[in-house]
């Protein structure tokens, strides 16, 4: 037998209930049998609706509940996750009171204040089911592979080993840009990431070098906004050696490595190789000078977007019951708001950090941003480019690109397949209304 509607059924429902309430108890099994046999319902569940009233079956006819945001809060949250550079629900929602009023100060985004509260009010699961069809259309994301090297000179610290440190204390990697080719010389990442608030820094190698290392280190020590007290590498030959190693005496910083062929002990920095360097650069051979130049531009940038502007999530607890482990985490914050709330960071370092923070303008790094990743695009494909492109001052375009951006599928130049179309910039794409910015797209 078929099974019948929603509408049959509450027909049903209606006819039998008042003979099975009014028959003997032999009638009832009877009527009940009847009425189990055609509705498909479980006997218990059968005998509560058949006792009760007519409002006890108010529910066999609700379906869900009407649409609560339109299509013009649908169209803001396009723009919004675009220029938050394509992050998950439950890390633009905490970023959402941030990020518009940004956008707005600027007069990039002008909303009606019905559409404003509906986007303050949305929830993280709900961002991701308006969502879901924008990010099929925009496409997936390429996982990043990597391996440690081996060595055994400093004192080994496990992922388990860190128990809530202060700010300061730092993972450190070098991702390569070589392609698929591990031969000549080519440009590298390097990667420093504070356990204490997820602070990242990336900067640009010109080869894989351990005194480029130190350097780098030398550079950056006094553009952290908190004593570095604290690195933790892997076991390749370009961290573990006698000049980082003095370098690290010399300064008082606490020097360990991971175990070898562990790449857990270095979760922190490792999830940042992927979702900071391969998200931005992509895995493209880079070599030479221009490539180097190229990618300072788009950390410089990066890091003001990454740790002022990007939620990111803390792991607060780990368990482990049998084969199953359950992860907990904190309530996503940008790094920027982590080391605000630390005692640990001075109060005049906090006022410069809220100062920085006051003056950024989050649209404006994202189009920096994605400038220079196509200018990176050109270089891993071979093109003979000798000079680094000018910034744009006119934001106008690339804003009214945001909200369709997504019917291009992969909008990271460094990601696109060789060969792929660039995003157009006029004709029919231009003439597109937002209902949520109020710009011509």
């Amino acid at each position: 037998m078929s099974e019948i509607s929603t509408g049959t059924r509450r027909e049903l429902i209606q006819a039998v209930r008042g003979r099975y309430q009014t028959e003997s108890m032999d009638g009832k099994h009877r009527i009940l049998d009847e009425f189990v046999a055609v509705t498909g319902y479980h006997r218990k569940h059968a005998i509560r609706i058949l006792n009760g009233s007519a409002a006890s079956a108010a529910f066999v006819s609700t379906r869900g509940r009407g649409r609560v945001y339109d299509e013009a809060v649908r169209q803001a949250l396009i723009v919004l996750w675009e220029a938050s550079d394509r992050i998950c629900g439950k890390r633009l929602k905490p970023l959402l009171p941030v990020l518009l009023p940004a956008l707005e100060r600027h007069g990039h985004m002008g909303l009606d204040p019905t559409v404003r509260a509906n986007l303050m009010a949305v929830s993280a699961a709900t961002i991701d089911r308006m969502l879901s069809g924008v990010r099929a259309s925009a496409g997936g994301r390429r996982r990043m592979k990597t391996a440690p090297g081996v060595r055994r000179s400093v004192a080994v610290r496990t992922f388990a080993d860190w128990n809530d440190p202060l700010p300061g204390f730092l993972e450190a990697d070098l991702v390569v840009h070589s392609g698929e080719n591990m031969a000549g010389s080519f440009a590298s990442t390097l990667v420093l990431t504070d356990i204490a608030s997820g602070w990242t820094e990336c900067i640009a190698l010109l080869v894989r070098e351990a005194s480029l290392v130190v350097d780098a280190l030398e550079r950056l020590r006094p553009a952290l906004p908190f004593p570095l007290r604290g690195i933790d590498t892997d076991n390749g030959s370009e961290f573990v050696n006698e000049v980082l190693l003095t370098f690290c005496k010399t300064h008082e910083i606490e020097f360990t490595r991971s175990r070898p062929y562990r790449k857990n002990d270095q979760a922190w920095v490792e999830q940042k190789n992927g979702s900071v360097v391969r998200r931005l650069v992509g895995y493209g051979r880079l070599e030479g000078l221009v490539a180097a130049e190229a990618l300072s531009r788009l950390y410089s940038a990066a890091r003001l977007f990454i740790n002022f502007v990007q939620p990111s999530f803390k792991l607060a607890e780990k368990t482990r019951v049998g084969s199953k482990v359950t992860k907990r985490y904190h309530r996503p914050e940008t790094p920027c708001a982590r080391l605000l709330a630390s005692p640990a960071i001075p109060d005049p370092m906090k006022d410069r950090l809220r100062a920085v923070l006051a003056t950024l303008d989050p649209l404006r790094l994202l189009d920096e941003i994605r400038t220079i990743q196509h200018h990176l695009a050109g270089l891993a494909a071979g093109d003979r480019i000798t000079a680094l492109p000018h910034r744009d001052a006119d934001l106008d375009r690339f804003l009214k690109h945001l909200a369709i951006a997504w019917r291009e599928g992969e909008i990271r130049p460094t990601h696109r397949p060789a060969g792929a179309a660039k995003p157009p910039d006029t004709g029919e794409h231009a003439k597109i209304r937002s209902k949520a910015c109020g710009h011509e797209c």
